[in-house]
């Protein structure tokens, strides 16, 4: 037998979890010295130590791992639970890789400041459009935010406008409104170029206004990034004698699998100051 501190070393665990262990039950000494109460674990003991590390790692609680370890839950459960776990885990390091893209994104517009070239922003008539849509609503305009909204809406609308057998004419046209009752969230719309009416009730075909002025600039990359770009057309807005009247539209130019690659044109609808 091993004492607790020789069983906490073998088990690369510390001596206290071995106490909190014993104390809910989840993993009892093997012996317990009745004068001195010092406890005595067998190297048998390891096999339930290392299920029960594994499956807190896994993000089980203790009464999870319990019922677990003890076999009161199925084979078909516990296969279950560790698929819904799996899921979870692989959505966390999905949105912690967005968020080190924003981060990035974020640190390139600090360290860009005054520097990047802004003769690329042009001041343009965008004429009207016709376009099917679809519509939803993400909590900010935050690129955290509007990422995992925007992108199932165009998916499920070429979904929508392939099952009605229309071909988009042009670009897809993303834009955005805040919410009227002045929540801070803001109404997505993932809009597409058509020609022909769309039977499906649930897209909408509409004609886009047109805008009389607005400051263009193309972004490359991918839209989570997208940052330094919007703050340098702002600059430029503000440093040129106009203002900013809306949300700038999004126009994709090309949209390969790469989004790294990809070329998107902000049309910011701007009036003279």
């Amino acid at each position: 037998m091993f004492t607790i501190g020789d069983f906490a070393r073998h088990g690369r665990v510390s001596v206290r979890m071995l106490r909190h262990y014993d104390a809910t039950g989840l993993l009892l000494p093997a012996h317990v010295d009745p004068s001195t109460g010092y406890r005595y674990y067998t190297a048998a003991q390891l096999a339930r130590l290392n299920r029960i590390i594994a499956l807190k790692d896994l993000g089980f609680t203790l009464q999870q791992v319990r019922e677990i370890v003890d076999g009161t839950v199925t084979t078909e459960e516990l296969r279950g639970m560790l698929r819904l776990r799996r899921a979870e885990l692989e959505s966390t390091v999905v949105a912690a890789a967005a968020r080190m893209v924003q981060i990035e994104a974020r640190l390139r517009a600090i360290e860009s400041e005054g520097q990047m070239p802004t003769d690329d922003i042009v001041i343009k008539n965008v004429p009207a459009v016709r376009v099917a849509e679809l519509t939803a609503t993400a909590a900010s305009f935050d690129p955290e935010d509007i990422g995992p909204v925007i992108g199932p809406l165009y998916d499920e609308l070429f979904r929508r406008l392939d099952a009605a057998g229309i071909t988009p004419t042009g670009p897809g046209i993303a834009y955005y409104q805040d919410e009227p009752q002045a929540t801070g969230r803001i109404i997505v719309h993932a809009a597409v170029q058509v020609a022909a009416p769309c039977q499906d009730g649930d897209v909408r075909v509409l004609d886009l206004p047109p805008i009389e002025q607005a400051a263009t600039i193309v972004h490359r990359g991918a839209m989570d990034a997208v940052v330094p770009t919007v703050q340098a057309l702002a600059r430029w807005i503000d440093g040129n004698g106009y203002q900013s009247n809306g949300y700038p539209r999004e126009v994709n130019l090309e949209c390969p699998a790469d989004r790294d690659d990809w070329v998107t044109e902000l049309q910011a609808p701007v009036s003279r100051a």
